[in-house]
Order: structure tokens, then sequence, then C-alpha cells
């Protein structure tokens, strides 16, 4: 009797190698979902932000999950492992393939932009500024523009590009003209951002200078304003080639910046990967500066450092 009930007691309660592979299929499953239905999760304390911001870094769990199944040496566990990876590699290697390999040849008519958030006090605007000029670009886009820099920025500058318009912290220069240059300030009340005409000679290109509020945990209402302001701006803007560029102060991924990038293009990046463009190391974890577009194709996209910013400038070639 004695010996019935221990060999029942040993069925009825799971090794526990067989908790560690349901262990690790309910985290595959739920790390699977929240690759997919993040943005359904609340804000709560910020968890949103954060969630949102750090998704594409999830897929390193996904190696951890790997060894964890070989370990336990379950079929089940191994095969759930790969939902994740399927995910993932859905949401993020799409993204990821080089420019390069995809990107139509240039044609006689591009325009080539380069913008950076030149990081208020950092002392090396005129060096920043002068960096973009030399990428050959023809359209310079500038955030974080503070009053030490202005006249530093506007001397390097003004020299090569005969058009420009600035304000508040943000600036546009240009050897296209400018026209229709107005200030944006995208529902805060101040302006953060300017839209204008370039008119190049293969015609109109509209074109909106973005600095969006900073983002934190917290504390990230107004930058969610904006980007929501300036949806709805272009949604109704009827231009046919359209670029929106600067620092969103939001990932790729991020719930806020989703109506924008469903409206809007943004090329990959020339060598691959994911084009991360904050903060200024060698390992920047975030790309918070984009070029978005409607009417036109990139036929390079790339980030570089300029100056002693802590973002990373971006260089952009479009055809017309």
């Amino acid at each position: 009797m004695t010996l019935l009930h221990e060999r029942h007691a040993a069925t009825a309660a799971p090794r526990p190698r067989t908790r560690a592979g349901l262990f690790v299929v309910a985290c595959s499953l739920g790390l699977a979902l929240l690759l997919l239905a993040h943005s359904w999760l609340p804000d709560i304390a910020g968890l949103g932000l954060i969630i949102d911001s750090g998704l594409i870094w999830l897929g390193a769990l996904i190696p951890l999950l790997a060894g964890a199944a070989l370990a336990v040496r379950q079929k089940r566990a191994a095969a759930a492992v790969l939902v994740p990876a399927v995910v993932w590699s859905l949401l993020f290697v799409p993204g990821m393939i080089p420019l390069e390999w995809t990107a139509p040849a240039a044609s006689g008519h591009s325009v080539t932009v380069a913008s950076q958030n030149l990081r208020a006090q950092a002392g090396t605007a005129a060096e920043s500024a002068g960096a973009l000029a030399a990428s050959g670009a023809q359209v310079v886009a500038l955030q974080e523009i503070d009053g030490a820099s202005r006249n530093s920025v506007g001397a390097v500058l003004d020299p090569a590009y005969q058009y420009s318009y600035r304000i508040g912290t943000v600036g546009l220069w240009s050897i296209y003209p400018i026209s229709n240059a107005q200030p944006q300030d995208l529902g805060l009340g101040w302006n953060r951002a300017l839209s204008a005409d370039l008119e190049t000679p293969a015609g109109l290109v509209r074109i909106y200078v973005v600095h969006a509020a900073s983002a934190r945990p917290s504390q990230h209402a107004e930058r969610d304003t904006m980007l929501a302001a300036l949806a709805e701006i272009v949604a109704a803007d009827t231009s046919e080639r359209i670029i929106a560029v600067g620092d969103f102060n939001a990932a790729t991924t991020d719930r806020n910046f989703a109506p924008l990038t469903q409206l809007l293009s943004e090329p990959d990046i020339d060598g691959g990967l994911a084009g991360f463009t904050w903060p200024v190391s060698p390992f920047p974890v975030a790309r918070l500066d984009h070029l978005l577009q409607r009417g036109m194709a990139a036929t390079s996209n790339e980030v570089f450092q300029a100056g002693a910013s802590d973002h990373l400038a971006i260089r952009t070639t479009l055809n017309l």
C-alpha cells in the first residue's frame, strides 16, 4: 500500500525538469505576446514608454530562453522558443536589411538632407554644422540651437546655403529657395518645429523640421501631443512630396510614433542594422532621430558623428 502511494505521488507531482520546461514555454509565449501587443500595455508609471523604446532589445531574451530549453531537454520548450524568435524576426529583420541592397540608382534629380540635434551647451554647434555641410547635403536641418550657438552656426552655414529659416531652437538651411516657411507649435503653444516648401528643380518638396519634447518614463505628455499634432498635419497635407526630419524623441516602435510611420516611410540604413542615434557612445541604444518621407525613393541613409552632441547626425539622399 505504501509503495502504491509513493508511485501515485511521484506521478502526480511534476518533476523539476517538467516544471522548468513549462516555465520556458510560458516565458516564450509571454515574450511573443509582448512583442506583438506592446502598444496595448497600459502606460502606468512610464512602463509603456520603456517597453516601446526598448522593444528591439527584448530579442536578447531569446538566446537565454533557447539555452534554458536546451538545459531542460524538452521538445515543447524548444518549439515554444521559436515563437518569439519568429515574431522578433518578422518585426525587425526587414528593417535591418542594408539599403544598398535594394535602393534604386541615384537619379539626376535628388536631394540630400542632413540633420542633427546639436545638444544645447555642447559648445561644438559650429563644428557639427560644418560636418553636416561637408557631407554634401543640399538641405541642413538643426535642432536645439541655443542662444550661444545661433551666431556661430549661421557663420558656418549661411555662406554655403543661400536660403534659411529659423524659429526658436530649430533651423533649416537650403541651396534651394524656401517658400511658405512658418513656425509649428504642434500643440505646445511655443515653437519647436517648422514647415516650409523647398523649390527644387524637380518641383516642390514640403519639409517639416521637428524637435519633439523630451520623453521620460514619468513625463512624455508634451512629446505625445507634438507627435499627434504632426500626424494630423501630415494627414491633411496634400503635397506630393513630404519630408519630416529631426529629433522626434521616439523610437521607431513607440506607440505614439506609429501614426506618423503609417503616413510616411523611413528608409533602411546603408550598412544595415537599426541605425541607432542616441546616445553617442560605442553602443547607442535607440534611434530617436528620423527622416520620414513620402513621394520619393531613398538611395542612401546613414548616421555619423558630428561635434560633441549626444545625438548622432543623419544623412539621407532621396530621388525626386
